[in-house]
């Protein structure tokens, strides 16, 4: 079209313009050349709004067993016989969405970690990566005799630990469907078989959400962080519960700071250790 342009019409050499998606002359009305193609969006948006999303669909996400992309059937205000019709085609719908027993299992897993997600307020990109490690575990057959509930805390916990996020095996398990043993069962599965890359969570990853719930200032907060991180380097951290670790360091830089309304027990509680665990971590961060 471009070498039409510069000659000219090839009839009567009369000039050539572009009148919607073809170009014609403007002496002898013919069609030199004609672009067929639609290159705009294929829907219709009455909004002064160019990037307008309306009927692309919702995108792509990895903690649903066909990635989000099923349709379901609306429901409509009919009466009577079409209402009766209506909810049979949606119940049928449904059921062609799960073709096996293993996508069973996945809508089940999947479901759970997204609700444990949403309660403990856990980012997206942890959710993804919990549903990842299930499905993974799925095509290892590592849930053959174990629990569906224990895999999904399992892995929600080592999608945690993977981000560097701190949370406890206590609070997984207590949001979770699964017993502590059907939890730590699929864990020393996934970790043995998988390989998970995980490591030890420092304590400085506890310090911000223990001091928010023990209502410390900045200042005692700022202390512990140089606790923990002068414990971590030292290695007084090895060989304990890093929650613990954080926790005594709070209790430590607030005894150092002057500050005798945070008791052991308190620290304890909050760290889910016992007031020895504090205590004996008191003294070695002291020496």
């Amino acid at each position: 079209m471009s070498q039409a342009r510069a000659a000219g019409c090839p009839e009567c050499d009369g000039r050539l313009h572009a009148d919607g998606d073809e170009t014609v002359c403007s002496n002898c009305g013919l069609v030199v050349d004609a672009d067929r193609i639609d290159r705009g969006p294929e829907w219709r948006s009455f909004a002064d709004d160019d990037t307008n999303p309306e009927r692309t669909g919702a995108p792509l996400t990895r903690s649903r067993h066909d990635r989000g992309l099923s349709t379901e059937i609306g429901h409509t205000r009919v009466k009577g016989r079409k209402r009766r019709k209506f909810a049979r085609l949606r119940r049928q719908h449904d059921r062609t969405k799960i073709r096996s027993k293993r996508e069973r299992n996945q809508v089940y897993g999947f479901t759970e970690i997204r609700r444990m997600t949403d309660v403990l307020g856990l980012p997206e990109h942890v959710r993804d990566q919990a549903c990842t490690l299930f499905e993974s575990a799925q095509g290892e057959s590592l849930l053959r005799g174990r629990s569906i509930e224990g895999f999904a805390s399992a892995c929600l916990y080592a999608a945690c630990r993977v981000a560097g996020l701190a949370r406890t095996v206590e609070e997984v398990v207590d949001v979770a469907k699964a017993t502590p043993n059907e939890h730590e069962a699929a864990y020393d599965a996934m970790n043995r078989e998988l390989g998970l890359p995980v490591g030890p969570v420092p304590p400085a990853e506890y310090l911000p959400r223990f001091a928010s719930q023990l209502d410390v200032g900045p200042e005692t907060e700022r202390r512990a962080r140089k606790l923990a991180d002068r414990a971590r380097d030292e290695g007084i951290d090895v060989g304990r519960d890093p929650s613990g670790v954080a926790a005594a360091c709070l209790y430590t830089a607030a005894r150092v700071h002057g500050s005798s309304e945070l008791t052991q027990q308190a620290a304890a509680e909050v760290a889910d250790v016992t007031p020895v665990t504090i205590r004996n971590t008191f003294h070695d961060l002291r020496e």
